[in-house]
């Protein structure tokens, strides 16, 4: 039986996960064109998959059912208003020009739901245009494989496009343009697949820029929202009114933190690898600090801080303090290890995490701090610099003990 959807922990018993299993998306990569959509090397897509299917298997082993992306995409199309969302999504009447656009948008409508997640995901380019009567000066000053509806090849970090908390889904705001149209599909998936139509929002899609890498369910009711490159303190903010109105948490931490390429989102520096850890980059444990938001009897907020982050999140958690387990004493290891996304671990349940087996040292550490490591190959799936928590999107967790 399908667990119900809900997630009140990062580290509760994992039952249901989203991943993308990378696809011709990735294909579309070059050198030209990889920077703008988001990577920083081109994937050798056969082992990315190879390694993506040695991840997903980790995760069934554990019982874990894993949903992927494609397969609900398809899915959720087959309804049509769905197919008729989808379509209009894709494609960009600005980029295109209208009369292109609306045959395009003519082609589209009478594809099946397959082609169409295809289409979605993988993108199109200027030759693959159905034919068309009539000169274009849109199709004639575009190069054959340039792009007339954009690949979404950060589709692989499913955790970024949408985050549970508790029995809702909030789904980003995403801030990369090479990313937004990302936010259409799990707008879809969750108003037509048939296992989310009940399911109810934490947050809009269209508010201000909010990224579920940065979203951290510390506890039941304690939210931590990092703000730097891709989440706003206006996102931050908004979602904390969202959670509070919605009753769905009683403290929101907002953690600055540097925007540059290495620490894009919270759970590039920090994640939860049991009920009162995380393994942290050591730079940062001294250097986090928070801003506390809790809602005020009148529908405002309380604003404190800032204060360090450790303090502040054990307060909230209501325990002592948060235990921390370094990514490495030696600052060059240490750095490097951050960088391979050694901090980015998936927490299957309590003490037991999913890492990329390069970060030796950090996963050393973690064993030495009695957890439980299950290690990954990730040399071509890192290479848009994500790890095993970006890679996925809890659906349903069981409660802490």
């Amino acid at each position: 039986m399908a667990s119900e959807p809900r997630v009140d922990s990062e580290v509760g018993p994992l039952r249901a996960v989203l991943l993308h299993r990378p696809g011709n998306e990735l294909k579309r990569l070059t050198p030209r064109n990889n920077d703008q959509l988001l990577f920083d090397s081109i994937p050798w897509v056969d082992r990315a998959q190879q390694e993506h299917d040695a991840f997903a298997d980790v995760l069934r082993g554990r019982g874990v059912e894993v949903l992927l992306l494609a397969d609900v995409l398809r899915a959720a199309l087959e309804d049509d208003r769905a197919h008729t969302a989808g379509v209009h999504a894709a494609v960009d009447e600005r980029h295109l020009g209208q009369t292109l656009a609306d045959s395009l948008r003519s082609y589209l409508s009478g594809v099946d739901a397959g082609t169409l997640a295809e289409v979605l995901t993988g993108g199109l380019t200027f030759e693959e245009l159905p034919a068309a009567e009539g000169a274009s000066l849109v199709r004639k000053m575009h190069r054959p494989h340039d792009f007339a509806i954009d690949p979404l090849p950060n589709l692989l970090f499913t955790r970024d496009s949408s985050v549970w908390i508790a029995d809702r889904v909030a789904i980003s705001s995403l801030a990369m343009p090479a990313r937004r149209r990302e936010t259409a599909l799990f707008d879809l998936i969750y108003a037509y697949h048939p296992r989310f139509r009940r399911a109810a929002r934490a947050y809009g899609a269209h508010s201000a820029p909010v990224e579920g890498g940065d979203v951290m369910l510390l506890a039941p009711g304690v939210l931590a929202v990092g703000v730097g490159e891709r989440t706003t303190a206006a996102g931050a903010e908004s979602l904390a009114r969202s959670v509070f109105a919605d009753d769905l948490a009683h403290t929101v931490l907002a953690v600055p933190i540097a925007q540059e390429r290495a620490t894009m989102h919270l759970d590039t520096v920090c994640t939860m690898v049991d009920r009162d850890a995380v393994v942290m980059y050591p730079l940062a444990r001294d250097s986090l600090v928070a801003f506390t938001m809790r809602p005020a009897g009148d529908g405002s907020l309380n604003v404190s801080g800032p204060e360090p982050f450790l303090h502040a999140a054990a307060e909230a958690m209501g325990i002592e303090k948060l235990r921390v387990i370094d990514t490495g004493l030696d600052p060059v290891t240490a750095e490097r290890e951050q960088w391979d996304d050694g901090n980015n671990t998936l927490a299957l349940a309590p003490g037991v995490v999913v890492g990329y087996e390069r970060n030796a040292e950090t996963n050393a550490r973690l064993e030495e701090a009695g957890l439980e490591v299950l290690p990954i190959a990730g040399s071509e799936l890192g290479s848009g610099r994500g790890g095993p928590r970006c890679m996925s999107c809890p659906i349903a967790r069981d409660p802490i003990d």
